[in-house]
């Protein structure tokens, strides 16, 4: 466990936390006090999904994370739900707010990608592209309020993307092949919606941050989509990123699009282990990161 402890008696829920980002971002808000109720589709067996027109499972399950967490030291719970299904959607925050005594901390991670050029695209993976990465981040953030409104304080973290800026000119090799545009069409939508919410919500005290990858991590469902000689980030330093937008009050620090591997260096925060109990050495910024990547965040 990490000694600082900076989120000691919060409740955090993070969503697709059943592998992978959400896995360790749940891992990392643990270990620094917060108690976390970790979601997902599959409670103890791995969920199935269709991926490039086939059905698909993919490893991790939530008592897995659950786990991890307790061994660590740390406090969880977990909530199988399916945020496909507008009930389950809907209700989530109430029943996690419920079993966990309240709520602070929402990170909304959970995703479905499955990359298709514009051309070859179905409406449906469209659609549901953008009901993952928009409406659900959306629905759950209106739920999520209420209950930061009345603990006079909370913090909404977004998952963001890189893809979310133009693709550099000229056009690389992986642009023009395409197929991530509506993924990254989608990215950009929540990074606008959570600097909207941002100056909504300064003046309740609700910080609503982005936070993304600097480069790609290698998880369960995303290593299909990345080349197996292209060098990945180690999740921990995203998973600090998230922490560091979860304990500020929101006039110090709010509508940030900030980058796994940027914020930390620039700010010169320390990056620790998943677990709170190691350190990771600075991040190196990658050479081949998006130009537009801001330092800071602003």
């Amino acid at each position: 466990m990490d000694q600082e402890q900076k989120l000691a008696g919060k409740v955090a829920l993070v969503t697709g936390s059943s592998r992978g980002i959400g896995r360790a971002v749940a891992q990392r808000l643990a270990s620094a006090g917060a108690t976390v109720v970790v979601t997902a589709r599959s409670a103890d067996k791995p969920a199935g999904g269709v991926r490039f027109g086939q059905q698909q499972i993919v490893p991790g399950t939530l008592a897995e994370t659950v786990a991890l967490i307790e061994a660590a030291g740390g406090k969880a719970i977990a909530l199988a739900a399916d945020l496909e299904d507008a009930d389950q959607r809907d209700s989530l925050i109430d029943r996690a707010a419920k079993l966990a005594g309240g709520l602070d901390i929402l990170v909304n991670n959970a995703g479905f990608a499955d990359y298709a050029r514009v051309d070859q695209m179905a409406l449906h993976t469209f659609d549901r592209t953008f009901d993952h990465y928009l409406r659900v981040p959306f629905r759950l953030a209106q739920a999520a309020i209420p209950h930061m409104l009345q603990a006079g304080a909370g913090w909404i973290v977004n998952i963001g993307s890189i893809t979310a800026y133009p693709p550099v000119r000229p056009y690389l090799d992986y642009a023009r092949a395409g197929g991530d545009s509506v993924y990254a069409a989608s990215k950009a939508a929540l990074h606008r919606l959570t600097q909207g919410m941002a100056a909504e919500l300064v003046d309740s005290n609700i910080a609503v941050n982005v936070v993304g990858p600097s480069t790609a991590i290698r998880t369960p469902g995303a290593d299909a989509l990345i080349p197996a000689d292209y060098p990945c980030e180690d999740p921990a330093y995203l998973a600090q990123t998230v922490l560091e937008m979860c304990h500020l009050p929101a006039a110090e620090r709010t509508g940030l699009v900030a980058f796994s591997m940027h914020f930390p260096h620039a700010m010169g925060i320390p990056v620790r282990t998943l677990d709170g109990t190691g350190e990771l050495p600075p991040a190196e910024l990658p050479l081949y990161s998006h130009p537009a990547t801001s330092l800071d965040g602003l």
